[in-house]
């Protein structure tokens, strides 16, 4: 609904963004940003000191999110257009402080997916957050590659990937144009390899 858009782009959005760890002043990547119900509550909470980094293969979808951004007098963000078989990300390693992998994971096969995390590890500085949002997981309306994945193989898969776990937590969120309510994954980038097993 528009509403829940509007009120989640306004003010429930941000709240959420910084529940999950982000802070004034970072650097942030929206992978398959779409048209930004995540970058741009992101690029408010980043603030004039941050920025963000919005990454999709829909020219069409970018040009959506800058038009409300404009709006929105938000002069932080910076879209990246990629093809569909792209799986590489144009920036520096170890640039990036947080990376949101919002309802993108089923439209991978396992190997873009290990693609796609060497190429996150890669951006990320070290101890840095990566936040999954893995819908249409087997029990939350599966649908093509995570169809047939529990929460708990998107955790080892990631895990085996180099990243610490560092908990979940259940949370209402926009989908689409929708709340809906969700499991949201959290992982640390750390060479020591120490994973955790903790609730946020």
């Amino acid at each position: 609904m528009e509403t829940d858009v509007k009120e989640w782009l306004d003010k429930n959005g941000m709240a959420f963004l910084r529940n999950i760890g982000i802070k004034e002043g970072q650097i942030v990547l929206d992978f398959g940003c779409s048209v930004g119900h995540y970058a741009i509550p992101a690029a408010k909470v980043v603030g004039k000191k941050g920025k963000v980094y919005a990454v999709d293969n829909d020219i069409k979808s970018l040009n959506e999110l800058m038009e409300i951004a404009k709006r929105e007098d938000l002069k932080n963000i910076v879209t990246m257009h990629t093809q569909s078989v792209e799986l590489k990300i144009n920036l520096k390693n170890e640039s990036v402080d947080v990376i949101l992998l919002y309802d993108i994971l089923h439209y991978m096969d396992v190997m873009e997916r290990n693609k796609i995390y060497n190429e996150f590890y890669r951006v990320l500085k070290n101890d840095a957050l990566l936040s999954v949002y893995p819908k249409h997981n087997k029990l939350d309306e599966p649908l093509w590659n995570l169809s047939d994945m529990q929460l708990e193989d998107v955790i080892k898969e990631i895990e085996s990937a180099k990243f610490n776990f560092e908990g979940q937590f259940y949370k209402k969120l926009i989908h689409d144009d929708n709340y809906n309510m969700g499991y949201i994954l959290n992982f640390t980038k750390s060479k020591k390899g120490d994973g955790c097993d903790r609730s946020i």
